[in-house]
């Protein structure tokens, strides 16, 4: 029997709330709504979470859960990914949001995070059960190699947008030395990355790869190819955070994103082998849910 669950998702760019209906093997979204505020580059910068944008989390976590009570949501299950985990305090932040909205968020390890996210690409990605998986944030990357449906082996770097942006100084426009920096971080981040055993297919989730691709692909067609990475970055580091969304449509905050977003995953897919990408409409947020269904995770209600 069908259920209406929530599921809320404190990311490195976002806060997201995902409301739907499920039976445990598909989900029917309701509600899927949400808000920017940046933590990744934020953290990686100063290395905690500052006054105002914990105030803004209790103030969104305080609306979301309204909107979880008005579709009358079974359960309400809060988690969060790098930028929370990397915060010298996100004890303190965590114990606020507890007292003040009534909601314990559970802070979710990497794994958890891949797993998450590749049940829920599971729902329009079907390839296959041996692929490489990839999910960049604002914080973090998660790369996993997938056999037989499960995780072999996964790995988790600090490739998220907004740490690029902190390390490199990226800007709308880019100048020619922030580009390099960019790409010479990467690439030296990725040396930590062992080689992954060559797979058929790749799969990514996540706002950053679906941005790069709506983008590119008004048509709905699922694959990114390198090539297409490359045209993005190439064309948003000569345009303004304003243009390159005017050009893209697409929301400004989510065109700033473009330029470390398509360098990551160019140097992600030519590490692991692969001229495309598969990239799902699913993630994090619909895993979660589906994995409340089925009773592996439980809401964590104050």
């Amino acid at each position: 029997m069908a259920r209406v669950l929530a599921a809320a998702d404190i990311g490195s760019n976002t806060v997201h709330l995902l409301v739907a209906e499920t039976d445990g093997t598909k989900v029917r979204r309701l509600e899927n709504r949400s808000e920017w505020i940046a933590l990744g580059e934020t953290v990686a910068r100063l290395g905690h979470i500052p006054g105002g944008h914990a105030d803004n989390l209790v103030q969104i976590l305080r609306e979301f859960r309204q909107v979880a009570a008005a579709y009358r949501a079974a359960d309400f299950y809060v988690f969060a990914t790098e930028a929370v985990r990397a915060a010298e305090n996100h004890d303190q932040v965590l114990e606020r949001i507890r007292k003040e909205t009534k909601l314990t968020v559970d802070v979710i390890s990497p794994r958890t995070e891949a797993e998450y996210s590749l049940r829920g690409s599971r729902l329009d990605c079907q390839v296959g059960p041996d692929l490489t998986f990839f999910e960049v944030g604002g914080g973090s990357a998660q790369i996993a190699s997938v056999e037989d449906d499960s995780i072999a082996s996964e790995y988790s770097l600090r490739l998220g947008t907004g740490r690029i942006v902190a390390e490199s100084g990226l800007t709308n426009p880019c100048p020619p030395e922030a580009l390099e920096a960019a790409r010479k971080y990467i690439r030296e981040t990725l040396k930590s990355l062992p080689s992954l055993p060559r797979r058929p297919a790749a799969v990514a989730s996540g706002g950053v790869i679906r941005g790069v691709w709506r983008a590119v692909h008004p048509d709905g067609e699922p694959r990114l190819a390198l090539e297409e990475l490359r045209y993005v970055s190439w064309s948003a580091a000569r345009l303004t955070a304003e243009r390159a969304a005017a050009r893209f449509n697409c929301k400004i905050k989510r065109a700033a994103t473009f330029v470390p977003g398509a360098l990551v995953y160019e140097e992600l897919l030519m590490a692991a082998g692969f001229e495309e990408v598969r990239v799902s409409e699913y993630g994090v947020r619909e895993g979660a849910v589906l994995s409340m269904a089925q009773g592996k995770v439980k809401a964590w209600l104050a």
